[in-house]
């Protein structure tokens, strides 16, 4: 039951931001991008936006990003298709979220932790209160917990895009799920 409403509230409050940041590229109306330049016009702002949910910061976010299209641009000759770019590019940003946690955790051991509000002014105004405090119990979430729900949820991903976006398997994507819901349940009441 508590799972259910934890649920809710994350795929409401993702949700919105979803529709906040316009309609994703169409999976498979539209040909598949024929360029580099097409991937990044098409999929950059999203994929940004994907990083800062998993990053909280969007200097570093932006970073992750430009990171993966410089990988993709090198390893351009050797995608199969250019349908597999954007499984690349997901990939390739949340594992440098991960190198960029992995860092800031290193980092956080030899100076005091600071508190950091990645999200914008307008973007905090245009969610209630209930979406606020999903998206602040969110952000104390371990990092695998918070990738998933926001792969799903914000990213709109089935299990098995999850599975190969997070290299994990996707009886691990749901039993981390489940945990993820159920740890964002117990911070928002302890919150309230």
């Amino acid at each position: 039951m508590l799972e259910g409403s934890a649920e809710r509230s994350v795929e409401a409050t993702l949700g919105h931001l979803r529709i906040i940041d316009g309609p994703a590229p169409a999976r498979e109306a539209a040909p598949a991008p024929l360029t580099l330049e097409d991937l990044y016009r098409q999929h950059r702002m999203r994929l940004v936006r994907l990083a800062i949910l998993l990053v909280d910061e969007p200097a570093t976010a932006e970073d992750v990003v430009q990171e993966a299209f410089t990988g993709l641009h090198r390893n351009w000759g050797n995608l199969r298709d250019a349908a597999a770019a954007i499984g690349y590019l997901r990939t390739a940003v949340v594992n440098g979220s991960r190198s960029v946690l992995r860092r800031r955790k290193t980092a956080r051991e030899y100076v005091p932790p600071h508190a950091v509000n990645a999200r914008s002014a307008e973007s905090l105004a245009m969610l209630s209160t209930e979406h606020q405090a999903v998206v602040s119990a969110l952000s104390k979430l371990p990092p695998r917990q918070r990738e998933v729900l926001v792969l799903r949820y914000y990213g709109g991903l089935s299990e098995a895009e999850i599975s190969e976006a997070a290299g994990i398997s996707k009886g691990t994507v749901k039993s981390t799920a489940s945990r993820a819901l159920e740890a964002l349940q117990k911070a928002m009441q302890t919150s309230n």
